[in-house]
């Protein structure tokens, strides 16, 4: 039996399958309950929520159960639609992640907010053509020479290579990146493409395409 639990929580099964993949990737069990039923999980150490259909208010209640049990963390899943009305607590330990995410993004997630960065291995890592991204350590290197990012460009490249094919409007990217309260406008969205393009070098920078009249694109 594995030594941690992770309570999926949502009113479907939708994405019970997808968070169940932590048991092939990190070894943990997975339970599922409703949000109208918590209180009859069993002792956990992750809770997973689907958003969909749960209002804010639902959220930070749930928040403060999770805190009232020791502090355990919430990794929420949320559309893209619904990235715009999403108010995650801001005093619990949280995090979210879109819908259409990878697994490994789900274990990375996962990993950081259950404390086990360290334990994530090098070789889960994102190659794209002649770039390495490591998604433990945050580092980008091309033909294994480390790329200067800043931590924001590093994490518009992350989700925009871990997201392929998948166009992505600027205010998402700046809700998913910068977060809920940042009140730049979308320009900074370019201005931080830009900089990615002039320091991956062509080659990569050929996979990030400018979607005219919404937003970008990762070519995987």
């Amino acid at each position: 039996m594995s030594e941690k639990n992770v309570l999926y929580m949502a009113r479907t099964t939708r994405y019970y399958d997808f968070a169940s993949t932590l048991t092939s990737t990190m070894g943990v069990e997975v339970n599922a309950a409703t949000p109208d039923s918590p209180t009859a999980a069993r002792d956990f150490d992750l809770l997973i929520l689907d958003a969909d259909g749960i209002r804010n208010d639902r959220i930070e209640q749930i928040a403060k159960w999770l805190d009232d049990r020791g502090n355990i963390p919430m990794l929420v899943i949320v559309d893209d639609d619904g990235l715009s009305g999403l108010h995650m607590p801001s005093r619990s330990r949280s995090d979210f992640i879109c819908s259409g995410a990878s697994e490994i993004e789900l274990e990375v997630r996962a990993r950081r907010l259950m404390g086990e960065e360290d334990a994530f291995s090098v070789d889960d890592v994102l190659r794209v053509d002649n770039m390495t991204i490591n998604l433990a350590t945050y580092q980008v290197y091309l033909d294994d020479q480390p790329v200067d990012l800043t931590l924001m460009e590093y994490s518009l490249l992350s989700f925009l290579a871990m997201h392929p094919n998948r166009a992505y409007s600027r205010e998402v990217l700046l809700h998913r990146v910068w977060g809920f309260e940042y009140c730049g406008g979308t320009r900074t969205v370019d201005v931080h493409i830009r900089r990615i393009r002039s320091k991956v070098g062509p080659q990569i920078a050929a996979h990030i395409t400018t979607v005219r009249g919404v937003g970008y694109l990762f070519k995987g």
